[in-house]
């Protein structure tokens, strides 16, 4: 029985001994990882701080205090209601970079750095943003976080941290004040399609004007082709009809005859009440009266008077100053009536220059004047 006993004491006793030299090898043996440092003290007092790799600590005498990450870190703190210079509260939300660079600093310096920093970003955020208008908080996210970095980096530096840079994730403005932000840029959006839509229709009407400008050009050119056309075809007609009459010689009787043709149209008509009779009428009844008698008896010769018309015979010249008419051309006769109104329009711009002239220079006075 004593002998059980002593061996039960005997593996209690070796498995404390087991215990305690575990707990000792973990106290003493420190591994650190990389990017991390440990605060060690000694008997409550700091020591040193390891870096990353294999450390030895004395047990029970060594302690590890704080485990500082030694990366950059990131922290969004919660919206923030700020007054701008305009009265106007806007939440803001802000995010921080920051790295530890003093590990002893961060942990004996200040008891908790987070909240430290996010105390000081929303009493630096409030006085910046106080100085300022909404509009300007809208737009000058670049000059608050420069602001806010400069102040944190500041206050942070004792306390061995660093803040590399300060982001406004986002600006919320009163409902109010966002319809009525919306309201105008939907105006400002209807003003700038109403400009756009004059800047069209403007446009539109230019090239419409110019292509009635050019329409009326060449209308005015076929116009005028057509009427060069109509006068060198009534030309060409009346000289041939002239030309034609001369060819046959007509006598005074024809012509009477033709005369007294004509008289019954010119009276024709339900307008005409009052028909007045020209005293070239007896003329051409003497004339026609004569033509009757010469056919009548015979002429002075004996051979039956000269009522016969004379013919010109076959290839007789025509009568002097009716030559065969030559027409011009179109083109030509066109280009030739723009010359002449060029010319015309600079001989007027000139006599108005040399107007104006004279009147400058003291030898006419001026219109107008008295």
């Amino acid at each position: 029985m004593d002998t059980v006993t002593d061996t039960v004491v005997t593996i209690v006793v070796l498995a404390l001994v087991l215990l305690f030299v575990a707990i000792v090898i973990a106290r003493t043996i420190r591994i650190v990882p990389q990017a991390t440092a440990v605060i060690v003290e000694r008997l409550g007092r700091y020591s040193r701080t390891l870096d990353a790799g294999l450390h030895f600590l004395v047990p029970f005498i060594d302690k590890v205090r704080a485990t500082v990450d030694l990366r950059e870190q990131v922290v969004s703190f919660p919206p923030q209601t700020v007054i701008t210079s305009d009265n106007l509260v806007v939440s803001i939300d802000t995010v921080i970079y920051y790295q530890p660079t003093d590990p002893k600093a961060a942990t004996y310096e200040i008891a908790d750095y987070i909240q430290a920093i996010e105390q000081l970003t929303v009493t630096t955020l409030r006085n910046v943003v106080g100085s300022l208008d909404l509009e300007q908080t809208l737009t000058s996210r670049d000059q608050i976080n420069g602001q806010l970095r400069g102040v944190l980096d500041d206050a942070t530096g004792r306390w061995g941290i660093r803040v590399n840079r300060v982001e406004l994730k986002a600006i919320d403005p009163p409902a109010s004040v966002q319809d009525s932000m919306e309201k105008q840029m939907r105006a400002e959006r209807d003003r700038r399609a109403a400009i756009l839509n004059a800047e069209g229709l403007k446009q539109s009407q230019i090239l419409t004007a110019e292509g009635e400008k050019q329409s009326q050009i060449l209308r005015a050119e076929g116009s005028a082709q057509a009427a060069i056309l109509r006068s060198q075809g009534e030309a060409r007609a009346i000289t041939l009809v002239f030309d034609a009459i001369h060819r046959g010689d007509p006598d005074p009787k024809l012509l009477a005859y033709q005369y007294l043709q004509t008289l019954p149209q010119i009276a024709r008509g339900d307008a005409n009440k009052l028909w007045i009779v020209p005293s070239e009428l007896n003329d051409a009844l003497k004339g026609f009266g004569a033509m009757f008698n010469a056919h009548g008896g015979s002429g002075p010769d004996g051979s039956g008077g000269d009522s016969a018309p004379r013919r010109r015979p076959e290839g007789e010249a025509p009568a002097a100053g009716f030559e065969e008419p030559v027409l011009e051309d179109p083109a030509e006769a066109l280009n030739r009536a723009r010359a002449e109104a060029a010319g015309a329009t600079r001989d007027a711009e000139g006599a108005t220059r040399a107007a104006g002239g004279a009147r400058g220079s003291g030898g006419l006075p001026p219109q107008g004047g008295s």
